[in-house]
């Protein structure tokens, strides 16, 4: 029934995206409105399939129904209630229904929001393109990703349940549908893009009707890549949030283009410029979620967050090298209307600013796409594994990263076209005595080391700069100078830098001991008491856990575990950390008592600013929310959506304004 009711709705799904695509193609070819406009009913069929099979999917998984494939091999009885319905993107199969709910979600957003233009030839071209994405996921779960495949079950079986990482934490029910939902997003400006190239529409007006969808997918992306290193953090039980994993690197790719983006964009809009330069850049995130799904899926990497072997990689990479094909032959046919009617003035200038910016964040993607895919490359030439690890990444990195944050602080303050030394020394004059005195502190009180210094300088300055921007706005139009997209972005810097710094502690000052615990013993670790209470046994739902009292500093009472999960040979550690705003005392059990009276062996690690680490995500997504919002002086989406022409100036629209 489950198995059966899922397959009708991927049909379903797979027949309205073809169909749909097939019927704009002819009405954009043919000209025919009344069949442009059909693209919002083949929208909705689209959902209403994706709907039916991720309906059909929890029911099996809810009512544990093992004759379907997906829930024979992912699927227990024995799963907690939450972390059930997680089960679904827990693995390959699941986790592709989920990406095309959510696009198929975003695609009738859009189909609803330009349903009074749905004749317009390019809304029309950017429908179909979105359904032509549809289309190809649909068929990757007819294909090589079907969840809903039949197997013969003896009575009384039961599955082994998902991944027992993923049953530890709340954190796994959240962070894949936040980090899918930023991907998906990015579709949304990335068809827009190829319909402006397609249609030969390469006005402004169409960045602003997709400015709210790009950041809104920004913001999705970026809680989902924090809500990640939070679950690394509090499960994985090594001490660290972010190790550079393949996986890892496959959601910063599509972060780092999407970002750089948001910030191009802007001189497209003001001065016309860097048309090419912000196609590329959105055709380039959206291939690098693609990309990243292929890395993580294939099975070509090993990774704790990658899936299993699969034969859907060939279909992927297919996909990807068609899409960069694609873009990169509509961009060189587009290549003389893409010329932009301004140029840059002067080195010390806004749009000069934003075009380092770029170059920077380019050379940011490379270097980790290049880490990420080396191996891979390697033995696929030599047929030798080669190792790229946090090394090369941090050599690599640290002086992009440093000078990013270096224009995070100098260009929101220069001006369009030219600026003077004097007005540019005016207005970094508190962000630079700010850098100054955190430096020369900083080194007071014994931080060593060029790299962790001038973070903590540099974020000082960049900083300041941010908070500059706030105050002035503030100043002029009260609480609301928070909203709108330029002071919007200034809190997203503030949260930039709050990880910046975070991080730069954290790596300078972190303490680790490893050491042995009898029974009522206690030691000190960097300057705090850890007591060894007991060891207890305790039988859960889903697993035997081994837990480890400890109490730390005379107060409450922490339990480091490990466990064992029926079906999974190794012990699961679980860590158990007790937060703090100046630092996190984290401990895991490296080895369990051979008695009840016998010694445990615990790794205390001593973590400065870890909790800053995640509120700079909060404040980040804080200032994405406020940068969405409409400022002041900018009308809302619907009303400019009425007065501004897809494929004409930003600078026409009525009531527009400047942030």
């Amino acid at each position: 029934m489950n198995a059966a009711l899922g397959t009708a709705g991927i049909v379903l799904g797979f027949a309205a995206s073809c169909l749909g695509v097939a019927t704009l193609a002819v009405g954009l070819r043919q000209k025919r409105p009344r069949l442009l406009e059909t693209g919002w009913t083949y929208s909705l069929l689209a959902l209403l399939g994706a709907i039916v099979a991720v309906v059909a999917m929890q029911r099996a998984l809810i009512t544990r129904d093992f004759s379907m494939g997906f829930v024979n091999d992912h699927g227990s009885s024995r799963t907690p209630a939450l972390f059930n319905v997680a089960t679904m993107w827990s693995a390959l199969e699941g986790s592709i229904l989920l990406w095309v709910a959510i696009l198929t979600g975003y695609t009738v957003h859009v189909a609803r929001k330009f349903r009074a233009r749905l004749t317009d030839p390019l809304v029309g071209m950017a429908l179909l393109v979105m359904l032509v994405v549809c289309a190809f996921f649909f068929l990757l779960i007819l294909g090589p990703a079907n969840p809903f495949t039949t197997v013969s079950v003896l009575p009384g079986f039961d599955g082994p349940g998902p991944n027992p990482l993923l049953q530890e934490h709340i954190l796994m029910a959240i962070h894949p549908p936040m980090l899918y939902l930023g991907y998906v997003g990015f579709t949304v400006p990335f068809a827009f893009a190829i319909a402006a190239l397609a249609t030969g529409r390469l006005g402004e007006g169409w960045l602003l009707e997709t400015r709210r969808a790009t950041l809104t997918a920004w913001g999705f992306l970026t809680i989902g890549i924090i809500l990640g290193a939070w679950w690394s953090y509090e499960v994985l039980g090594w001490g660290g949030y972010w190790g550079w994993d393949p996986v890892e690197n496959a959601s910063l790719l599509p972060w780092l283009t999407g970002t750089a983006y948001l910030h191009s964009v802007l001189v497209q809009e003001r001065r016309g410029m860097l048309r090419v330069w912000n196609l590329s850049l959105l055709c380039a995130t959206f291939s690098l979620t693609i990309l990243g799904t292929f890395l993580t899926r294939s099975g070509v990497l090993e990774s704790v967050h990658a899936f299993s072997d699969s034969d859907i990689g060939v279909w992927l990479l297919s996909f990807f090298a068609l899409t960069v094909a694609v873009t990169l032959g509509l961009i060189g046919w587009r290549g003389d209307q893409l010329r932009s009617p301004g140029q840059i003035d002067s080195p010390l200038s806004r749009e000069s600013a934003f075009l380092v910016n770029n170059v920077l964040f380019a050379a940011f993607a490379f270097v980790v796409l290049l880490g990420t895919v080396f191996p891979l490359i390697a033995e696929a030439v030599n047929g030798r594994g080669v190792a790229v690890g946090p090394p090369y990444f941090n050599r690599m990195t640290v002086p992009i990263g440093l000078a990013l944050l270096f224009m995070m602080a100098v260009a929101p303050v220069l001006p369009w076209r030219k600026a003077s030394t004097e007005l540019l020394s005016k207005r970094l004059f508190f962000p630079a005595w700010a850098a100054a005195i955190t430096a020369v502190v900083a080194v007071a009180l014994g931080t060593r080391g060029f790299g962790t210094v001038a973070t903590f300088a540099l974020g000082a300055f960049a900083g300041g700069a941010a908070l500059r921007q706030v105050v002035l706005a503030t100043r002029r139009q009260g609480w609301r100078g928070f909203v709108g997209r330029a002071n919007g972005g200034m809190i997203v810097h503030l949260g930039v830098v709050i990880i910046a710094v975070a991080i730069a502690t954290n790596g300078h000052f972190l303490r680790e001991v490893e050491t042995s615990f009898e029974p009522g013993q206690t030691l000190t670790v960097g300057g705090h008491e850890i007591t060894y209470l007991r060891t207890v046994v305790v039988e859960e739902r889903n697993r035997t856990a081994t837990k480890v009292s400890v109490q730390i500093d005379g107060d409450q009472i922490y339990e480091p575990a490990l466990s064992r999960y029926p079906g999974f040979g190794s012990l699961i550690g679980t860590p158990s950390v007790k937060t703090g705003l100046r630092e996190d005392v984290y401990i895991t059990v490296t080895r369990l008592p051979e008695g009840a009276d016998g010694p445990v062996v615990l790794r205390v690690i001593i973590q400065p600013m870890a909790l800053w680490l995640w509120v700079g995500g909060g404040v980040m997504l804080l200032g994405t929310i406020l940068a969405a919002w409409p400022g002041r002086r900018r009308l809302p989406t619907d009303a400019v959506s009425a007065l501004i022409p897809l494929d004409g100036p930003v600078s026409a629209a009525p009531g527009r304004g400047t942030e």
